[in-house]
């Protein structure tokens, strides 16, 4: 594994372990850590490359082990939805029905963050302990993900967390470090 690789293998290890334990923090510094998190994940993502023997192959077979199943999922993003309360909704002006609608479109910050981490929690998962190959094609895959559904994600999510912080939305925790 490259050193990139590996960077976006640690950064998904500590964002999954903040969403695992959500429930235990407050607003603030969920949200300074998912701040801090997800700019560093966009960067590391964007530069994943696979080996150039898998780049040549680029086989349509690459895969993650789905392993995180539903309930998993669900009580990552319940923990965070409860966590975020009535901040949690945010106006999504990136979907695709967007273009033919008159009303906004709503989207949560608890299921993009989930679905975020379904796709990290994922690849962890079939990068631990894997041959060459197996973490090449984990890194394609990851890679192509990235590039097709939950950039955009992260990127929208990350505009709506900015926002909570930038206006001062969430309760000032005085022993929370939370962006300062």
């Amino acid at each position: 594994m490259n050193n990139n690789a590996l960077a976006f293998t640690a950064l998904s290890r500590e964002y999954c372990d903040t969403l695992a334990s959500a429930s235990s923090g407050s607003p603030s510094r969920f949200v300074g850590s998912m701040l801090k998190l997800l700019p560093r994940i966009y960067i590391a993502a964007s530069d994943l490359k696979p080996s150039a023997a898998m780049l040549l192959e680029e086989e349509d077979d690459s895969w993650l082990n789905p392993v995180l199943d539903e309930q998993a999922y669900d009580d990552v993003r319940a923990s965070v939805a409860v966590l975020m309360g009535e901040e949690d909704v945010f106006l999504e002006v990136f979907e695709e029905d967007m273009k033919y609608s008159e009303t906004p479109v709503a989207a949560s910050i608890s299921e993009s963050l989930a679905d975020i981490y379904q796709q990290l929690f994922n690849f962890l998962y079939t990068v631990a302990d894997s041959t060459d190959d197996v973490i090449d094609s984990a890194i394609l895959a990851v890679r192509t993900s990235f590039k097709e559904f939950w950039s955009q994600t992260l990127l929208n999510v990350l505009r709506a967390l900015n926002h909570l912080w930038a206006a001062g939305l969430l309760p000032d925790d005085s022993d929370d470090e939370g962006m300062d």
